[in-house]
């Protein structure tokens, strides 16, 4: 039990002074009443003993009657995710952390889980294309610095990534690149450290990687520059690091409309008929996580696409994952995507 922990305890026989001293000691917004063995039997916030002063009582009257004895706790086993949306369902702001015993040995704040947790992993972001199908848009700006919402989408990009708690990043430039470094020189002006990967000529998707000053020892997190999206990043590390995967992608569920009745036949003969199917399938969305074994695997000054590196793990027999996206994610490649991250629609 941490010191911080044991400043919310207090014992359930005690006053609503005791009470409000383990709130004030712990500065958590909230203090846990423990009965003689230090299992958890109640909970108070400091609104719940403002309302008890209000109501005439004084600081010497038992706290007893105003625990909130029907809290919500979680096992040591919860996730960080699970918590947060049991947090957002109940509107609650702390949760405490039971051992099997119930007693208590930790606490989950809210305000922990808005504040990014930092994190030591880098981030590449591939920001080299020449946009070809956008121009003449891209003939004088670089596509990811083209504006969505009065802000550059690579501006949106590195903001993104550092209020996810990632500030060591590296931008792979190379059409127009002094573009792109004039904007965000080292990333002091947006909370992060950058540094620029320069391809003397296009490297590919994941080529950029073999300039890297140094081999990373943890995983890093690998996007494309295009994306206007607000995905989960976090998570996406974290499940790469629990499932020890050599590779994990983004991937989201793609629906398509065909917009015509289908046909199934076995030769001349019709077999099925769909009237206008939608199709769903899954896509790469162009965010990745690769551990060292799978960046090494990128040679300094060689092309090399991302499919192919995968396509190679794959063939060596290591282990690539799947993580689905389910937050607001366009490739902003074509005209029409561009126009929809514009307006929203």
């Amino acid at each position: 039990m941490t010191d911080r922990l044991a400043a919310c305890l207090f014992d359930e026989t005690g006053t609503i002074r005791d009470a409000m001293r383990a709130l004030d000691t712990g500065a958590d917004q909230i203090a846990l009443a423990v009965d003689g063995d230090g299992r958890l039997v109640g909970v108070v916030t400091d609104g719940d003993l403002r309302r008890a002063l209000l109501a005439g009582l004084t600081l010497d009257a038992p706290v007893g009657p105003r625990l909130n004895r029907g809290f919500v706790a979680v096992g040591t086993g919860e996730g960080r995710a699970e918590v947060l949306e049991l947090m957002r369902a109940r509107r609650i702001d702390a949760i405490p952390v039971q051992d099997p015993e119930g007693r208590p040995v930790g606490l989950h704040l809210l305000h922990a889980f808005l504040d990014p947790l930092e994190r030591t992993n880098r981030a590449v972001v591939m920001a080299g294309g020449q946009g070809v199908r956008l121009r003449p848009l891209t003939e004088t700006v670089p596509k990811p610095m083209l504006r969505v919402a009065g802000r550059p989408i690579l501006e949106r990009t590195i903001l993104h990534l550092v209020g996810s708690g990632i500030t060591r990043i590296s931008i792979s430039v190379n059409y127009l690149g002094q573009v792109i470094e004039d904007h965000f020189e080292d990333g002091a002006r947006f909370g992060a450290r950058i540094d620029y990967l320069r391809e003397d000529e296009p490297l590919g998707t994941a080529g950029a990687l073999g300039l890297l000053a140094e081999a990373p020892t943890e995983p890093l997190l690998l996007m494309n520059g295009d994306l206007v999206t607000n995905a989960d990043v976090g998570s996406l590390l974290d499940a790469h690091a629990v499932r020890g995967a050599a590779a994990t992608i983004g991937v989201r569920r793609y629906l398509h409309s065909v917009p015509f009745g289908c046909v199934e036949r076995d030769g001349d003969r019709v077999v099925r008929l769909e009237e206008k199917p939608t199709i769903e399938r899954e896509v790469n969305t162009g965010i990745y996580a690769l551990s060292p074994i799978a960046v090494e695997r990128v040679s300094r000054g060689v092309r090399l696409s991302m499919p192919e590196l995968i396509e190679g793990l794959l063939a060596d027999g290591l282990t690539v994952e799947a993580f689905e996206i389910e937050d607001d994610w366009l490739d902003v490649g074509q005209r029409e995507q561009l126009a929809r991250a514009r307006t929203g629609d």
